[in-house]
């Protein structure tokens, strides 16, 4: 086995994943098999790339499709992460991979964060001045099923937890009507989601 050891940016994090290794063994719960155009970030570029084009630090091996990653155990149960793959799809839908795994994180760095609810539940549902933090969730679209690239990316979310200065909140600059949102801090955009502290 190998030790990948990159430092990557995702949601406009700096992160390190020496922790992640390569592996040939499928059987145990925590390996992730490598999809073709799964999305990782490099720092020199900030943006999301293709996961068979992405270096470990001496530029000498590239992860390729079909190989094995061990993740780290999750501490989210089947049902939460359903929830927020659903969240994730209905929000996501038609933006990039990149974009799909940064509202992810979204969700992961709320129940994290001492300002938010500390339970995926709670944080989807959250109501805040009479209305749902989450249009998906006041439309009902948050009600079907979710897709396996919206999957992918919350697991992909969930592996990267912890690493830096977190996204809190994403929206549409082309739609959003808040004054209040354009005063946070902008971390990343992807697609036509803009992500802020």
């Amino acid at each position: 086995m190998k030790k990948l050891k990159k430092l990557i940016v995702a949601a406009g994090l700096m992160l390190s994943i020496s922790a992640f290794t390569l592996t040939n063994q499928t059987e145990a719960a925590t390996t992730h098999k490598i999809q073709s155009g799964e999305t990782y970030w490099k720092i020199a570029k900030g943006f999301g790339i293709p996961v068979n084009s992405v270096m470990n630090a001496n530029n000498s091996k590239a992860l390729i499709s079909g190989q094995y990653m061990t993740l780290p155990n999750s501490p989210y149960t089947a049902a939460e992460k359903d929830l927020m793959a659903r969240l994730v799809r209905a929000e996501a839908v038609g933006e990039p991979y990149a974009g799909k795994v940064a509202v992810a994180t979204v969700l992961i760095n709320r129940v994290r964060s001492a300002d938010f609810p500390n339970t995926v539940r709670g944080v989807i549902y959250q109501i805040a001045n009479g209305h749902y933090a989450f249009t998906p969730v006041e439309n009902g679209t948050i009600n079907q099923p979710a897709d396996a690239a919206s999957k992918r990316a919350v697991n992909e979310a969930i592996a990267l937890t912890g690493k830096g200065n977190g996204s809190l909140f994403f929206y549409n600059p082309k739609t959003s009507t808040s004054s209040w949102i354009y005063s946070r801090p902008v971390t990343v955009t992807i697609g036509n989601h803009r992500f802020a502290r």
